[in-house]
Parts: C-alpha cells; structure tokens; sequence
C-alpha cells in the first residue's frame, strides 16, 4: 500500500502519520509512535539476546539457520530479537500504517552499521497472518503469535501508546482462527505472548510454558 493510502486510514481513525525527524511517525496531537530498533540494541548482544525468554521459546534443536514466521509483528520488536539470535523472520502485519512504521523502522535499520546484519534476516509482509500462513511456501521452523493484551496496570505511556494503536487495529477477533492458521503452516512449534495469568489461546492447552514475571510463553508442538 502506498503511504498517502496509509496517510488517510491514520486520518480516518483520527491520527496523523508524517515524516517528522527522518522517520515515519504516527500522531495523535499529544503523543508520537514510531517504529525504532536502535533503542534495543542493548538487548541484542549475542550474550544478552540468547537469555530474552522469547529466543528460548523459540530456539529449536539441530536446526543451524532456523526460519521463524512473526505472525502478528506489530512494531517488529520480537521479530528484531529473533534475527539477532540468528533466526531469518518472515512478519506479517495486518494493519497498513502499522505495516508502513515497520516498513520505515526496518528501512533505517538496514542503514545502521549496527542493526543492519539483523535488519538483512527480516522481511515484512503487509498482509493478514490468518490468510497468508496456510499459504506459506516453505514449511518454517517457528510461527510467533502475540495476540494484542491490556497493558501492565500503572504503566501509564504503554497503555497511551496501545490505544494509539489499537484505534488502528483491534486485538484479533478470532483467537482459534489465528491459532488454527499457525496449525496450518506446520511449524516445528508455535510459540504465543500472553499475559502471565491470562488464559491459554483459544481456550487450547500448550505443550509447556516459559514464564517470566509479567508475561509467559505458550509452546504447541503441532
């Protein structure tokens, strides 16, 4: 999609997403989100990435150069931790103007000495997971879902910047949709975010969890 296509969904939805400092931003007259991978190079030290709970979840046995699928890619932090680890990602994101802040993050990323061998692992797809995964023509190693949850209580700017977004796109409808397509791209293993109490995708039990202070990780070996 063109950006001015994009320009006028952010419109519609009663934001604004312009070029403000060399990067793509979108805006709500009181707050800016815009996609930014250099913040986390911090977490992409080979010796700090392979302990993210997400990589552990992710990493698969015998498999030298693992493909992993982020099917719900949002600002493309999750997949940026998974090529630092060494995965190639392949993201599909839904929402055109999330689509296009990823698409420029990712563009400026490639222009980083420091991001840029990562940024080189990850390509981007605007397009919807649901009907692009059973279509996949190579079966991946991994399919990552992070189906959108409430932000922590008291975290005052991630909630702000999650209504941003969600004024765009909504959580996913259909949980047994989204998880029954990551089924159907015959993944070694699916690996899905959820709150740490909150209740498994689709009601469906995973093969064994990874469980951080806030979040874990549900692991299905289809």
């Amino acid at each position: 999609m063109e950006l001015t296509a994009a320009q006028q969904l952010a419109r519609e939805a009663g934001l604004a997403l312009e070029r403000k400092g060399g990067r793509l931003v979108l805006l709500d007259g009181a707050m800016e989100v815009y996609g930014d991978f250099t913040r986390m190079l911090p977490r992409l030290k080979q010796g700090v990435v392979q302990r993210e709970m997400l990589v552990k979840a992710a990493r698969v046995k015998g498999v030298a150069s693992p493909v992993a699928v982020d099917a719900t890619a949002g600002l493309g932090e999750d997949a940026l931790l998974l090529a630092a680890a060494g995965f190639t990602v392949v993201m599909f994101e839904r929402d055109p103007v999330i689509a296009a802040l990823l698409d420029d993050a990712l563009t400026r990323a490639t222009q980083t000495p420091a991001l840029a061998e990562t940024a080189a692992r990850m390509s981007l797809h605007a397009a919807d997971s649901i009907e692009s995964l059973p279509r996949l023509d190579a079966r991946p190693d991994v399919v990552v879902l992070d189906p959108m949850f409430p932000a922590k209580h008291g975290d005052a700017r991630a909630k702000k910047k999650l209504q941003m977004i969600q004024r765009l796109e909504s959580p996913c409808a259909d949980e047994g949709a989204l998880l029954g397509a990551a089924f159907d791209a015959q993944p070694r293993k699916i690996v899905v975010k959820r709150p740490l109490k909150g209740p498994f995708l689709d009601s469906r039990k995973p093969a064994y969890s990874l469980k951080g202070k806030t979040i874990r990780y549900d692991v299905y070996i289809p």
